[in-house]
């Protein structure tokens, strides 16, 4: 029994949505914006993990950075590559919004004492 239950959790590992996901991507050819969005929604994601510490302002204030840069990032891919010009104004729109609540954010953490995430880009063109 204890045989079966270990080859159970063996298969399901390998067949992981995350492992399955890695083993779809590779198999497609990706455009070059399908390649861009992917770039920055994984650099996003590894930019999210953090240890979180209890204090939930700050928590807040550090996993909200990288995700608003992920935006910001994302919004570049559809500048370079998008046509339809309300996306393109859209996209404007989340730079300019994302960037400053990006400021915002640091300046909270800079006040209050608390470091801004490591993973955290340094900053991005301004637009």
């Amino acid at each position: 029994m204890k045989k079966l239950i270990l080859i159970a959790s063996l298969a399901a590992a390998a067949c992981s949505p995350e492992d399955e996901t890695s083993k779809q991507n590779a198999r497609t050819s990706d455009s070059p914006s399908t390649a861009a969005f992917k770039a920055a929604n994984d650099k996003m994601h590894k930019d999210m993990t953090m240890t979180f510490t209890g204090n939930a302002d700050a928590d807040f204030m550090r996993s909200m950075i990288p995700h608003h840069e992920g935006a910001v990032a994302m919004a570049e891919v559809a500048l370079e590559h998008g046509k339809d010009p309300e996306v393109r104004k859209l996209a404007q729109d989340v730079i300019k919004a994302q960037e400053s609540e990006i400021a915002q954010m640091k300046a909270w953490l800079e006040k209050n004492g608390k470091d801004a995430p490591a993973t955290a880009a340094s900053g991005h063109d301004s637009h």
